[in-house]
């Protein structure tokens, strides 16, 4: 029935939607296996993609080649881009998305790509041969061989749901969870743990008042995630914001004695930076209000997200609370939220690429290495997908540096580091985010995915044209003098000191309280220039110009560390040879087996005076 395949994929979440997508169109023969064809890249808990460093991720799927941000910007309903009265490190672009349709995207997208077969079916075991996956054997009992399998279980492995004291065998409401792979696993050498995380209930948006709330409208001059010219929505729908109060509170106190986290039922640990409603006004309690976003599905449909929300606790009680809400009093609920606990491989099993140790041709991607997010998964799916399809075919594999982007960063993180919480990007977990910007990820790993194949001369060459188009702009901006008389009336609006002489318009752009902008109602050559480019172009030209110096101060900290990140070690290398080091630091480097001497400072338990060991022995 089956004929061999390169790549098997398990799992048709997010990760394992990009992974299927880059190792087909890297010319690998993929099938992609989920237990459910009607919930491909279903977004399980919040409609939306993107937010602070996430963003930064789905910007450089993109640049790779993937289809995170062309999904999300064909499906959106609400556009922002955050942090926008913070520097450009900060801005992070974010979108509402119509749930129904993202998930139809994917599916039509990964269809409409020849390389992707598809089966409806759940995986138990990995063939496993001479040390390497050889394939899968499904529940109905059927084995389909391959040359690699990539993992992407999600929440899925022997996962259990909680609502309240009631609880039950799921991957997601209404879908059962994954048995068999774990406990194999194990047998073969791997470590597993348990994590949980959790979503807040779905409510009638009918039932709403929405005149007791804030509304929160999408970005005026709205961007989008995707480099690519595609068609976006015209229109936009509101979001909104309302609080709890006191009353809420004390409401959900009444169900803590029936709490699965507080009664010891859930023995993971969940995400510190998403925290359920319950775990908020027992850690917090000196707040009396926490902020709920109200959110809206889809285009077309009445069912409302209640973002903020999350909570394990009793349907009677998730109600009760819920109507003592501002805009709540009628509500009426579609589905109660609910805490789902699941088995994760903690991720210092893997090599840089997301390649086991223990077994050869095996990628783990997603939330089985102890992630959450879509855009975590999804950008590890990526990665995995393209070492899959590079490893089966002796090609150079793919490891993303932290200095060349989020996504290095986050693995870097994930294998060097390992995690026992759900792991979460944030901006600040990049040292180098002023180079990491969402607005140059194209210019950043585009001529990666070109040369991997991933991307087409035509992207190729957009990208070439805006980077040397803004260097046009900054270039005018150096040469160009700026008359005083003329601009001195729009600095004096901007509280801006005035000029004694005309200055180049670089100088002038310089100062924090003045946008390119400002300068060409100044200067009618800038202002004629400017209307030749998009504003793509232009805000980059204009980052280049305010943060020059900044940027080549990163660039000198990148060029310093360069020398450690290069220096490899042999990853067969016998550290027990060392005596000089210490002993936890001998354990954690014969267990992590970091590739450079750099990943190998970054490894908890290996302190300075252990790197200058190993700095001595490598020279």
């Amino acid at each position: 029935m089956f004929n061999r395949y390169n790549v098997i994929v398990v799992g048709a979440g997010h990760a394992g939607c990009e992974a299927a997508a880059a190792a087909a169109n890297l010319g690998s023969k993929v099938l992609l296996i989920t237990m459910n064809m009607a919930t491909i890249a279903q977004m399980s808990c919040n409609p939306a993609m993107g937010g602070v460093a996430k963003g930064q991720i789905v910007r450089e799927i993109d640049a790779m080649g993937g289809y995170s941000g062309i999904i999300a910007d064909k499906t959106t309903i609400q556009f922002r881009m955050l942090n926008l009265s913070k520097g450009p490190a900060m801005w992070s672009p974010r979108t509402q998305n119509d749930r129904m349709r993202f998930a139809e995207e994917w599916r039509l997208q990964l269809e409409n790509i020849p390389n992707v077969d598809f089966w409806q079916d759940t995986v138990k075991e990995i063939i496993v041969k001479n040390g390497k996956a050889n394939g899968v054997v499904t529940s109905l009992g059927i084995r389909i061989e391959s040359d690699a399998v990539v993992l992407t279980n999600g929440t899925f492995l022997n996962g259990i749901i909680h609502i309240g004291e009631k609880k039950f065998g799921g991957g997601r409401t209404a879908e059962k969870a994954a048995t068999g792979l774990t406990e194999q696993l194990v047998s073969l050498g791997f470590e597993s743990g348990r994590m949980k995380t959790g979503t807040p209930p779905r409510v009638d948006g009918r039932t709403l008042d929405y005149s007791k709330m804030e509304e929160q409208w999408g970005d005026e001059k709205r961007s989008k995630f995707s480099f690519k010219d595609i068609d976006l929505p015209t229109e936009q729908r509101c979001c909104w914001i309302t609080y709890t109060n006191n009353e809420v509170h004390e409401t959900l106190k009444e169900g803590f004695e029936k709490s699965p986290m507080f009664t010891g039922r859930i023995k993971g640990l969940g995400p510190r930076y998403c925290p359920s409603i319950e775990d908020k006004i027992n850690r917090f309690a000196e707040r009396d209000r926490h902020q709920i976003f109200v959110e809206p599905e889809g285009w077309k449909t009445n069912e409302i997200y209640v973002n903020g929300f999350s909570t394990s606790l009793p349907e009677d009680v998730q109600y009760k609370a819920l109507t003592k809400i501002p805009g709540f009093e009628n509500v009426k609920v579609f589905r109660p939220g609910y805490a789902i606990e699941y088995d994760y491989f903690p991720p210092i099993q893997l090599d840089l690429t997301l390649e086991t140790f223990t077994i050869k041709n095996l990628f783990f991607a997603g939330q089985i290495n102890g992630t959450t997010g879509y855009e975590e998964a999804a950008s590890q799916g990526l990665i995995a997908g393209i070492n899959a399809h590079q490893r089966i075919n002796d090609q150079h594999e793919l490891i993303l540096k932290r200095s060349e982007s989020y996504i290095g960063v986050l693995i870097d993180d994930l294998v060097t580091k390992g995690t026992e919480e759900p792991y979460r990007m944030f901006t600040s977990r990049a040292e180098h985010r002023l180079l990491l910007r969402q607005d140059n990820a194209d210019a950043r790993l585009t001529p990666i995915a070109y040369k991997l194949g991933l991307v087409n001369d035509d992207t190729l060459q957009k990208v070439n044209k805006k980077i040397q188009d803004s260097e046009v702009i900054v270039n005018y901006l150096k040469k160009t003098s700026v008359e005083a008389t003329n601009i001195n009336p729009i600095l004096a609006e901007l509280n801006s000191s005035s000029l004694t002489q005309n200055i180049k318009m670089f100088n002038v752009l310089t100062r924090p309280q003045v946008n390119i902008h400002n300068i060409a109602e100044a200067n009618e050559g800038l202002k004629n220039l400017l209307s030749q480019y998009n504003q793509e172009v232009i805000e980059q030209a204009e980052i280049k110009v305010k943060y020059e110096s900044y940027f080549e101060k990163e660039v000198e900290i990148v060029g310093r560390m360069k020398k450690m990140e290069d220096k490899e070690i042999n990853p067969n290398f016998d550290y027990n040879q060392l005596i000089s080091l210490s002993k936890e630091a001998r354990e954690k480097l014969i267990k992590i087996k970091p590739r450079t001497l750099g990943q190998a400072s970054r490894i908890s338990g290996v302190s300075p005076a252990d790197v200058s060991v190993l700095m001595v022995h490598m020279s």
